[in-house]
């Protein structure tokens, strides 16, 4: 157990390798409890948060949600966060726990539309089943099995899960399939006792960073900052190309212009762990620098992000320094796993 943003959270329940091949291969949870759960009524609450977010939010029917970003003025990002639309008049955000309160204070200061918002982190839980067998898993615990088992991706199924009600968005942080269950606080540990009954394994943030990674998926704080352009991380498809927002202005430039350094991926040859702050080099230049390194469980080597300069083309052979010894590597895709559809 470790303490992060205010929380005891699990690192690993039996081993980072083991709950990640869990993942893999069957389905395994994640306590994400600590993600904070927002809520927006209102009649002008469509005009606001196509303000303060990156992604349309006009494309959204009832019961459907998206992957989106609060960008600030310059740009930058506050937090990449989830939208979802319960009624036309009625949204709800989930947003990272490191950035709780400035996530509220941002949000808060931009609300001249006279929205009202809430903060349920509290009075929920928030449990993430993934892997290829979590949707018929959770289909079998609930009372509404073909709703669960077609919804969209991004979608909502309001249901019971093993007697509980759920909120259950279909999503995650894997790159698998799955839901992200949301339910009263008193209910968590009774609906994670059932999941276990059903055979998910209990999985902690070491196979959580692991599976991310993986899946090219960015983590704020690592590929995501106040003060770094969405572009430059590869997420110019959640920004929209025909609203005006907060920092729109900055993040269309980068687009239309393009930027100096782009996240990409790093496979090693080794299996060996690089850490944030490595430099990568080519022909013996630096050309850029990790943020996030895990060794894969599914490509059994080293694979890291790094923003590299964007004259550098996928498949260059690489090295990165690793405390003086310069470990053999290339530039690929940042997306080292992709689920078959």
């Amino acid at each position: 157990m470790v303490p992060f943003a205010g929380y005891e959270m699990p690192v690993q329940y039996a081993s980072i390798i083991s709950e990640a091949k869990s993942v893999r291969e069957g389905a395994g949870m994640f306590d994400v409890s600590h993600m904070a759960r927002l809520s927006f009524k209102g009649d002008r609450v469509l005009e606001y948060l196509e303000k303060v977010t990156a992604n349309d939010v006009s494309k959204l029917s009832d019961g459907t949600g998206q992957y989106s970003l609060l960008p600030n003025d310059e740009g930058g990002c506050v937090d990449d966060i989830i939208v979802y639309r319960i009624h036309p008049t009625e949204y709800r955000m989930v947003i990272n726990a490191s950035n709780h309160g400035k996530d509220v204070f941002w949000l808060e200061q931009h609300n001249t539309e006279g929205v009202a918002m809430a903060d349920h982190t509290d009075e929920t839980a928030m449990i993430a089943v993934q892997g290829p067998t979590a949707v018929a898993t959770l289909a079998k615990l609930s009372d509404a099995p073909t709703a669960i088992e077609s919804a969209v991706m991004f979608g909502v199924v309001e249901c019971k899960i093993a007697g509980i009600d759920c909120f259950a968005a279909r999503s995650g942080y894997t790159g698998e399939d799955g839901y992200e269950l949301i339910c009263a606080a008193a209910d968590a540990a009774q609906l994670w006792q059932s999941l276990l009954d059903a055979g998910v394994a209990a999985c902690g943030l070491g196979s959580r960073d692991t599976l991310r990674v993986e899946a090219g998926l960015p983590l704020y704080g690592h590929e995501l900052e106040e003060n770094l352009n969405p572009i430059s991380a590869g997420l110019g498809w959640v920004v929209s190309k025909t609203k005006t927002f907060i920092g729109s202005g900055p993040i269309n430039d980068a687009r239309k212009n393009g930027v100096p350094k782009k996240l990409q991926g790093v496979r090693l040859e080794s299996k060996r762990l690089i850490t944030p702050g490595m430099k990568v080099y080519v022909h013996g230049q630096e050309v850029g620098a990790v943020t996030s390194g895990v060794v894969s469980p599914l490509l059994d080597r080293g694979v890291a992000f790094a923003f590299i300069d964007s004259s550098v083309a996928l498949d260059t052979p690489c090295t990165i320094d690793v405390r003086g010894k310069q470990e053999p590597g290339v530039v690929v895709n940042k997306r080292f796993f992709k689920r078959a559809k």
